[in-house]
């Protein structure tokens, strides 16, 4: 389980490079940038088919998972991109970024597992510390003019929240599925780009190596490695850590000069870092070894 955990959790470092790689590519459209991405994560799913006999394992998937599969990849970045067009980047950002704390106390409703006081106190401080990185320790007003925007936001954390949880009551089901979704994915979101949004190509080799970068990692390998991390990891955990990625990208994007470190920024770390660390507590703590003849004791 330690070990899926930590495969689940480099989803959330991967994801961390969203922000620094779709800054870098330019003023392509939302929808035609997932377009592409998720085509090179269907590439990535397809070259792994083909280089690793346990990746193309054939299994009969009900038709159920498509549907979780397909509603949680393209539904929920057709209900961010539809956020932000609709509310204020800052009120929409947080509101989406509750998915880490409902799938920690959605867990309680799975079979076999144990929601923690731990669990939840950890997701919280991940809570508050994203609050500190995405307001810059200002402020939250919610606008009713923005209410269809903060609906999609909610339908964000709902639908990947879903996601996470569903796919762990499908653990059978082998990861090699997801290619399939990322497919679906690029197909549905090029279909909403010829529909909704004039078509921009990357301008220079940079942009494209961005595209291909956000393919590759965030919006490619990521998928992979969260489905693998919350089919056969420590869920809870998972959702608790999942607070790091607005750091970690946070954290990156002052690495690359695009933000600066600011007093929020290093409060932001320390509960983020908290919690993870809290809620996964029992993780970390070792057992104390049997001291031979207590049995006998």
């Amino acid at each position: 389980m330690a070990r899926a955990t930590l495969i689940g959790f480099s989803a959330v470092a991967m994801w961390a490079l969203l922000a620094l790689f779709t800054a870098a590519s330019g003023k392509v459209p939302p929808f035609q940038l997932s377009a592409l991405s998720f085509t090179v994560g269907t590439a990535i799913g397809g070259l792994a088919q083909l280089l690793s006999p346990a990746f193309r394992r054939r299994e009969a998937v009900p038709p159920v998972v498509w549907l979780i599969g397909i509603g949680g990849l393209f539904g929920y970045h057709f209900l961010y991109f539809t956020a932000l067009r609709n509310a204020p980047a800052v009120e929409a950002s947080l509101i989406a970024y509750l998915w880490p704390l409902l799938i920690v106390l959605g867990s309680a409703l799975m079979p076999g597992e144990r929601l923690g006081w731990h669990h939840v106190a950890g997701a919280l401080l991940g809570l508050l510390g994203t609050f500190l990185i995405v307001t810059k320790g200002g402020g939250l007003t919610l606008d009713g003019r923005y209410a269809l925007g903060y609906a999609a936001a909610g339908g964000c954390a709902l639908f990947w929240s879903g996601y996470s949880l569903l796919s762990r009551r499908f653990q059978a089901v082998p990861t090699g599925i997801v290619t399939w979704f990322c497919a679906a994915t690029a197909i549905l979101s090029a279909l909403c780009h010829l529909a909704l949004e004039e078509t921009v190509w990357p301008a220079g080799a940079g942009e494209w190596l961005a595209v291909l970068g956000l393919g590759l990692l965030p919006v490619g390998a990521a998928f992979y490695a969260w489905d693998y991390g919350v089919k056969h990891g420590n869920i809870q955990v998972l959702g608790a850590a999942s607070y790091a990625a607005p750091l970690l990208s946070t954290l990156i994007l002052i690495a690359a000069g695009r933000a600066e470190p600011t007093i929020n920024i290093l409060a932001a770390c320390l509960l983020i870092t908290g919690g993870a660390a809290l809620a996964a507590k029992n993780m970390l703590r070792r057992r104390k070894p049997a001291v031979p003849g207590d049995a006998a004791a």
